[in-house]
């Protein structure tokens, strides 16, 4: 397994960093090991699978999970508000790094993350060869 560290910077899209870093070093197959750094804007797919949530305001990244590779990442992440709620769901495109967002994934060696269209979920889902 190898490590892989970087920040991304106010302004960065957060989701689209990961998905760019992973093209970038040619990573197969991974997850996100930790990530800490706060957002001003965040937007979530809900868990029905349909709609996305967009909040705006500042919020903290208190926790995220994902599987990441060149060929597609499916994270999962929670926030934590000014009065210490917490909010979470499936990131997508539009969540913007307010001060910073530190992040390591670990590549897993001799694994390919890809993916297949399942017609019984509607979604390209994860094939590991």
């Amino acid at each position: 397994m190898k490590q892989h560290v970087f920040r991304l910077h106010k302004g960065d899209d957060l989701y689209e960093s990961i998905c760019a870093f992973a093209k970038e070093k040619a990573i197969a197959a991974g997850y996100i090991s930790c990530c800490v750094g706060c957002v001003s804007k965040a937007k979530l797919r809900d868990a029905s699978g349909i709609r996305m949530r967009e909040i705006n305001e500042h919020m903290e990244i208190v926790s995220i999970t994902g599987t990441v590779s060149d060929a597609r990442s499916h994270i999962h992440i929670a926030f934590s508000k000014e009065d210490l709620s917490t909010i979470g769901g499936h990131l997508v495109a539009g969540c913007m790094v307010n001060t910073t967002a530190e992040i390591v994934i670990t590549q897993i060696e001799g694994a390919i993350f890809d993916k297949e269209f399942d017609e019984q979920t509607g979604y390209h889902e994860l094939v590991i060869r």
